[in-house]
């Protein structure tokens, strides 16, 4: 899953994939309507891969926050996060990510995450099994040479 492409704009709603680059902009298209427009300088843009979660240990970044959630999920989307109540909101969070930093991480914020979760899988950009590949290949211990080796 590469979420570089993917992006957040402030003051918009949903998400982007950056499409192509103009001089002074960005060519971001919609996720939602599929609707093309420009980003400029003075817009705030965010790659999803930039994003991290706060944590009373180590900040977690945003992908792996989504592979959570999908695996808490099952595969499935959450309820409409805007209309579940914060109680809610919190609880399952809290279920996903036991850690997160209370006073940081606001209830808007989980909301703005579940449904960006929503989108991603509607839109089928969540694949997990290159995490799990790297994840996998990291685990295994190098190859030791043999003495026909040598």
């Amino acid at each position: 899953m590469d979420l570089s492409k993917i992006l957040s704009v402030t003051g918009k709603p949903g998400l982007y994939r950056m499409v192509g680059e103009a001089k002074n902009n960005l060519i971001i298209e919609s996720l939602i309507d599929g609707k093309k427009i420009p980003s400029f300088a003075h817009d705030r843009v965010s790659s999803l891969k930039e994003i991290s979660v706060y944590t009373e240990g180590e900040d977690i970044a945003l992908e792996v926050v989504l592979k959570r959630i999908f695996d808490h999920q099952e595969g499935k989307l959450i309820d409409d996060p805007k209309k579940l109540p914060p109680t809610e909101i919190k609880a399952l969070f809290e279920a996903i990510l036991p850690d997160y930093e209370k006073e940081s991480v606001y209830v808007s914020d989980m909301k703005k995450i579940f449904s960006w979760y929503n989108l991603l899988l509607e839109k089928e950009l969540l694949d997990f099994t290159e995490t799990a590949e790297e994840v996998k290949v990291a685990a295994e211990p190098e190859p030791e040479e043999t003495e026909e080796a040598k």
